[in-house]
């Protein structure tokens, strides 16, 4: 491509950047989503000038969606290369949900890659080529489609996703310029980008608005772009004051440490507030937004609803659940033993281990690891007796005597609270202890052929207290049961 010299949209684009870089550390890296299009083309050539090449790293998602995609890879790295920069990919595969577009599943998928590298990678902030336009045709598509106003407040300049395990700021420095400026910096540098062949089909709306419309407003409203960036900001405003809100409302209905709500508590609020305390619940769990009707419905039957099985609503891969007034969230792929009356569960294979003094067994069809967690020695009391601290803990020359299994609950075991205490079936003992049915899908650990240790009920009270065989003192453990949140 030809460069025309044009030192003015040079410099607009330049100092964009300069803008955000007073947010970056003097010796941090950040990654620039690089599609090779136009715009993200823009971003990494002025990326490099301004941070420097060994400080920026092009991340590039394969979509697989088009025939082209792989060439547009090759293209990406090699532009990367022939900047300096770094260069990283991310394979997806897009999956939709039910009711969702293929273009949602696939932004969606997007951003959890560019995420994943950036932790790879180690960089500090994730640099967006979004500008003017997409931020008009973003506010035009959320009044169209009805959206609230975390909808309408677009896209943010800079956004840190909240329920990200490492959360990565996300900096669209591009925001104020127009596309027409962008490509003005193109050509004055001359640069080579690819161009998405999906992007000229109508049948997609954003495209529609972007042929069809925008040229029309352009012409009739000539300053509709700045109107639509103010109509964002005034929503994004009035979310903050709505998030301020919720999280008021939250400390007074949240239970379980925030993992769970107080229906009473919740519909105790009026109509919007109890709306807007599960919206933001629903987007902590990180969870994507319902919609209204999705939202409405959670709550019509959370008023309605009189047994608690009979709950069950899904959303995004998990399951609205109700137990003894609290509201959970369960994944969908979790099912409660055959003991329970909901439903049935495939039995998982029985896991063994012969116990070698390690510290953690890794259950992964249970999605969740058993510790072994050494006890302190002194912790036993005077005259021989066993200390109330070690009621709950066993000896490592116990564990050493017989094979542990994992198995799955069929249905009838039973095990003792405490010592001496009758023996009572687990079903009983989940109700006692308020573990909701669907939490109750956890392996049973034997010792031999004696139930030893059941998750969320603790060691069978026959074994508590048990010195090793022998009838001497010895090193102990104490059994806990730790789900594993990364497999849920």
């Amino acid at each position: 491509m030809t460069s025309l010299l044009d030192p003015a949209a040079e410099r607009i684009v330049l100092d964009a950047l300069g803008g955000v870089l007073s947010s970056v550390p003097h010796d941090a890296r950040v990654g620039i989503a690089f599609s090779g299009g136009l715009d993200s083309s823009v971003l990494l050539d002025a990326a490099v000038r301004v941070v420097g090449a060994q400080r920026c790293t092009a991340l590039h998602v394969h979509h697989g969606l088009s025939p082209n995609a792989s060439r547009w890879l090759a293209h990406c790295e090699a532009t990367a290369r022939t900047l300096g920069a770094g260069f990283d990919v991310e394979r997806v595969d897009v999956r939709r949900r039910a009711g969702e577009s293929i273009e949602a599943a696939a932004r969606d998928a997007r951003y959890r890659a560019l995420d994943a590298m950036c932790m790879r990678q180690g960089l500090c902030a994730l640099w967006l080529a979004h500008h003017a336009d997409d931020q008009a045709e973003t506010v035009l598509l959320q009044l169209l489609r009805g959206a609230g106003v975390a909808g309408l407040a677009a896209m943010a300049p800079h956004r840190v996703d909240g329920a990200a395990a490492i959360p990565i700021p996300r900096v669209r420095p591009f925001l104020p310029l127009l596309r027409a400026q962008l490509e003005r910096y193109a050509r004055s540098r001359a640069l080579r980008w690819i161009e998405d062949e999906s992007n000229a089909d109508t049948r997609y709306a954003r495209n529609a608005l972007r042929h069809d419309v925008i040229p029309a407003l352009t012409v009739h409203f000539p300053g509709f772009r700045d109107a639509l960036a103010r109509t964002a900001a005034h929503a994004a405003s009035a979310q903050r004051l709505l998030d301020d809100l919720a999280k008021i409302d939250s400390e007074a209905i949240s239970c379980e440490e925030g993992a769970a709500l107080s229906r009473e508590a919740l519909l105790a609020l009026d109509s919007a507030r109890a709306a807007n305390a599960m919206r933001w619940w629903i987007r902590l769990a990180g969870l994507p937004a319902p919609s209204a009707a999705r939202l409405a419905e959670m709550l019509r039957q959370l008023r309605e609803v009189r047994a608690e099985h009979a709950l069950r609503i899904e959303h995004a891969g998990r399951c609205l659940r109700l137990y003894r007034d609290s509201i959970h969230w369960e994944s969908i792929e979790e099912r409660v033993p055959a003991a329970d009356p909901q439903t049935t569960v495939a039995i998982k294979e029985p896991s063994v281990l012969i116990w070698r003094r390690q510290d953690v067994w890794q259950l992964p069809q249970w999605r969740g690891s058993l510790v072994f967690v050494p006890v302190a020695e002194g912790e036993a009391a005077n005259d021989g007796q066993i200390d109330l601290n070690l009621a709950d803990t066993i000896a490592e020359a116990l564990l050493e005597s017989a094979p542990l299994t994992a198995r799955a609950r069929v249905g009838g075991e039973r095990m003792r609270r405490a010592p001496g205490a009758p023996a009572r079936t687990l079903k009983n003992l989940f109700q006692e202890a308020g573990v909701p049915a669907w939490q109750r899908d956890v392996p049973l650990i034997y010792l031999g052929e004696r139930l030893l240790f059941v998750p969320h009920l603790g060691l069978n009270g026959a074994f508590a207290g048990a010195q090793q065989p022998s009838g001497s003192r010895g090193a102990r453990r104490r059994l806990e049961w730790r789900a594993d949140l990364l497999m849920a």
